[in-house]
């Protein structure tokens, strides 16, 4: 995901999964073999009783350098947003344009997201039952603007190891007033699901993290990469190299020593 050289933008919203991935980051910059740049950035959105002072003086305790950008996109939300209607697409689109202008600013050649392995699995089903189509968030993903490079550092890590290690850590955690506290969101229920799956049958969930690493698009149906009429596909299922398996009882480097 990064390479030498690289100066990554580390989007901080101020919750637990971005708060990891910047305490993942900083020490794989420690430790890496390779030379690469860290800019935090927080997007202040103007929500009511956010607490500025919260980011800018933890960032300052860690020695990172930052950038906080002020977009009152709250109000455009609202705005545009009829009441009991979800502000999540809208709010999305506003912050990822904000976002890739900033990083053009900056001159980050990456910007990393604090996606985690739920929220592949949540992204994955929303499609499958609401969207229609079979994808889901990619560890590394080329923007349709042709410059912007997107990384998910925490894409192979579970939600539930991402909470133990922000409750050692004891990060100010800010909650999302604005779209953490809407009631009955399809990706709320996503997250149920998978967790009533996980203790039912824990290996279900680490055999769904395995699928969206081993896709045969010749036993789908999309004939837009695969021609059933000539027999012939883009991607030779039979040439894709053998992945290793998502092992959910293996930690490679536990969180909590990562410091």
């Amino acid at each position: 995901m990064i390479d030498a050289g690289d100066r990554v933008m580390v989007c901080l919203s101020g919750g637990k999964d971005s708060y990891v991935m910047l305490d993942m980051l900083l020490h794989l910059q420690r430790v890496a073999p390779i030379d690469f740049d860290l800019v935090a950035v927080n997007l202040d959105q103007k929500q009511p009783g956010f607490p500025e002072h919260v980011l800018p003086e933890y960032l300052s305790s860690v020695g990172v350098e930052y950038k906080i950008v002020e977009e009152d996109t709250y109000s455009i939300v609202k705005e545009k947003i009829p009441a009991g209607q979800t502000t999540c697409g809208l709010c999305s689109r506003l912050r990822r344009g904000i976002l890739y202008k900033t990083a053009d600013e900056l001159g980050a050649t990456k910007i990393a997201l604090g996606h985690h392995a739920d929220d592949v699995l949540e992204t994955l089903l929303l499609n499958l039952f609401y969207g229609g189509s079979i994808k889901t968030m990619p560890a590394k993903l080329h923007a349709d603007n042709g410059r912007n490079i997107v990384i998910r550092p925490l894409s192979y890590c579970r939600e539930t190891d991402i909470e133990a290690h922000a409750k050692v850590q004891d990060y100010p955690i800010i909650p999302c007033t604005l779209c953490g506290s809407q009631p009955n969101l399809q990706r709320q229920n996503m997250k149920a699901m998978i967790r009533d799956w996980e203790v039912n049958d824990p290996a279900r969930i680490a055999s769904m993290l395995n699928a969206v690493r081993n896709v045969k698009p010749s036993h789908l149906l999309d004939k837009t990469i695969y021609d059933f009429d000539s027999n012939t596909r883009l991607t030779s299922d039979e040439q894709k190299p053998t992945l290793n398996t998502f092992d959910p009882t293996t930690t490679v480097v536990p969180l909590h020593r990562m410091r």
